[in-house]
């Protein structure tokens, strides 16, 4: 095998590695979407519980009271 085919070969295995990053990147850059879309969700989740709960004290404390 020649030189040349030698830097042929390694030229084309580092613009298929290229490649690969490059869709790598891209399914990071959707899951990172998916991620911080799930945390909003969550968070919106957690603040309907906690104005739930808290509508739910008042009647517990003025129903001992009665």
């Amino acid at each position: 095998m020649g030189i040349s085919e030698k830097l042929w070969d390694t030229l084309s295995t580092v613009i298929k590695m290229d490649d690969k990053v490059e869709r790598m990147a891209d399914t990071i850059k959707g899951q990172q979407m998916r991620i911080e879309d799930l945390t909003l969700r969550v968070v919106r989740l957690e603040t309907a519980l906690e104005i739930a709960l808290a509508s739910q004290k008042p009647e517990a404390t003025s129903k001992k009271l009665s």
